[in-house]
């Protein structure tokens, strides 16, 4: 691919920022490498409501602003697809609700959001289609509510699909 950040923008272990470099410096750098313009990243900075702590350095920054850091960086380029592992891990109450509404904004925009979790009740709240996979193999991918047809939750569903596991 010529311009790979520009179809998919992942976030796989937090926003891997340097904690002495600023917010908006980390995203200007990412902007550079993945030959995007600098104007964008005051956009992102929008999005993830990170304007306002732009110019502070990330290692002064909380987990939830660093988890919204990440993001940023993944859409930089503007790709119709992200990819996110474990985006809700450790956050308090709050940033678990602005990663849910955030990942759901993208959604409504048109992007596929694929998260990986191991926390099905947040997958619940947030997921329309579910792909669960047991030991390497793929016990379901139907949409969300087909899955909870007969079951009470996504963690009982699971424990159904994969046998009792």
């Amino acid at each position: 691919m010529a311009a790979p950040r520009s179809v998919l923008g992942a976030v796989l272990d937090g926003p891997g920022a340097h904690p002495g470099h600023r917010g908006r410096t980390h995203l200007e750098i990412l902007a550079a490498s993945a030959r995007v313009d600098a104007g964008r990243v005051s956009e992102v900075l929008d999005l993830v409501e990170l304007t306002e702590s732009a110019d502070r350095r990330v290692g002064g920054y909380s987990l939830g602003m660093r988890q919204r850091l990440a993001p940023a960086g993944a859409l930089l380029a503007d790709p119709p697809i992200l990819v996110l592992d474990e985006p809700t891990n450790g956050l308090d109450p709050s940033g678990i609700r602005w990663i849910r509404d955030f990942l759901r904004r993208m959604a409504a925009e048109g992007r596929c959001v694929l998260v990986s979790s191991h926390q099905l009740g947040e997958l619940q709240s947030m997921a329309d289609h579910i792909i669960m996979i047991d030991a390497g193999r793929v016990v379901a991918d139907s949409p969300l509510v087909t899955l909870l047809q007969g079951h009470s939750s996504l963690e009982e569903a699971f424990f159904d699909l994969a046998g009792g596991r």
